[in-house]
């Protein structure tokens, strides 16, 4: 048994999509790092007596991409990469919430355009706080590596000195903040 964290109640928590960043980085032109994020995320964390019986659930709205550049964002969110119109969610499903000597781990399944692969995030969590409205949240960030062609985005252009536009490897981050939904 895993005891909880101090401070995290079990229960409901509902993740707060105004204070959440689902984001992500990737190598492009093997020089320099392209970042991105969904704005519209959300989802649940559902909070057992103790750590094993705890569960995550997010969807996140494909078309809610943004890079900064509003080219990129169009061509990420078309067929070569995420095909919104088709895919329009992402999904993540917890399948297991571990912890060892202070360290968390977040095992689950991640849907990108209808393809399911097991991930695995490093889970820091920063604690519980009651904002001025009254209401208790909690903090938490983690990271996992995926290769985006195991998800179906395929798409790359050569470049002229060797090597290609974007990189494989791609760097998921995730800053939520979930609001105690049990009285």
């Amino acid at each position: 048994m895993s005891a909880l964290p101090e401070g995290l109640k079990p229960g409901t928590w509902s993740i707060d999509p105004a204070h959440s960043e689902f984001g992500f980085t990737v190598r492009h032109a093997g020089i320099s790092k392209v970042r991105g994020r969904f704005s519209d995320v959300e989802g649940q964390v559902s909070v057992g007596e103790d750590l094993p019986n705890s569960a995550v659930t997010a969807t996140v709205d494909a078309k809610s991409f943004d890079s900064g550049s509003a080219g990129r964002d169009e061509h990420v969110r078309g067929a070569d990469f995420f095909d919104v119109e088709k895919f329009p969610t992402l999904k993540f499903e917890s399948t297991a919430v571990k912890e060892n000597d202070g360290e968390f781990v977040l095992e689950g399944n991640l849907t990108i355009k209808d393809v399911t692969k097991p991930v695995s995030f490093d889970v820091e969590y920063s604690g519980t706080a009651v904002d001025p409205f009254g209401a208790l949240r909690a903090g938490f960030e983690g990271t996992t590596q995926i290769s985006r062609k195991d998800f179906g985005m395929t798409f790359n252009a050569p470049l002229d000195g060797g090597g290609v536009l974007v990189g494989d490897k791609v760097t998921i981050g995730l800053d939520l903040a979930a609001v105690y939904q049990d009285a």
